[in-house]
């Protein structure tokens, strides 16, 4: 098995749920396939699982890395943006987004501000931010574990969500784990696929 899924925490494990959606961020194997860095550039993208009848094997030596994810959720999580190619259409709503928010909506300046916003060195930035001000879509660590605000909280796992009812939920700040120029973007409705 293949360790190309990814959790909201943007890490690699080697599961068998494949998810609704592809991504890359390089090229992070070896000849053998073996994973050997988290990242390779700074442009981390969300894709397609089909575009246009492409296809190709996983995982070729000296491409990109396909990794997968459960839902549209926990890519924004791990810090990836749409492909404008293959999600042209959701790119361009993104873009235009970014632009009202922050101005510069070139890819180059997009990827440098998400890359300094998901990462503090090499681990996880995580934000603190009161629960109320967690936009649906968004997701927080909590006790070790990330939560998905959507309409309430709902426990991440490979296969889907579990809600979880913690009353240190409703008050207090939370670890935003969703990098914050995302978490604002869906504040001002970018839409965001959740699995159901």
């Amino acid at each position: 098995m293949r360790r190309n899924r990814v959790d909201p925490l943007g890490a690699l494990h080697a599961v068998a749920p494949r998810g609704a959606w592809m991504g890359n961020r390089g090229c992070l194997h070896d000849a053998e396939g073996t994973i050997r860095r988290a990242h390779a550039t700074r442009r981390w993208i969300t894709c397609r699982t089909a575009f246009r009848g492409r296809s190709r094997p996983v995982m070729q030596p000296g491409r990109y890395t396909e990794l997968f994810f459960l839902d549209e959720a926990t890519a924004y999580a791990a810090g990836h943006r749409p492909c404008a190619e293959c999600r042209h259409a959701d790119w361009l709503r993104f873009r235009a987004l970014w632009s009202e928010l922050f101005g510069d909506p070139t890819a180059d300046a997009i990827d440098t501000r998400l890359h300094a916003a998901r990462l503090d060195g090499q681990a996880r930035r995580l934000v603190p931010t009161p629960a109320q001000a967690v936009p649906d879509g968004a997701m927080i660590l909590h006790d070790g574990a990330p939560l998905l605000r959507w309409g309430g909280w709902w426990r991440w796992g490979f296969t889907g969500y579990t809600r979880c009812q913690d009353p240190r939920l409703d008050s207090g700040p939370v670890a935003l784990l969703t990098p914050e120029p995302l978490a604002r973007l869906m504040a001002a409705g970018l839409p965001v696929q959740v699995a159901k």
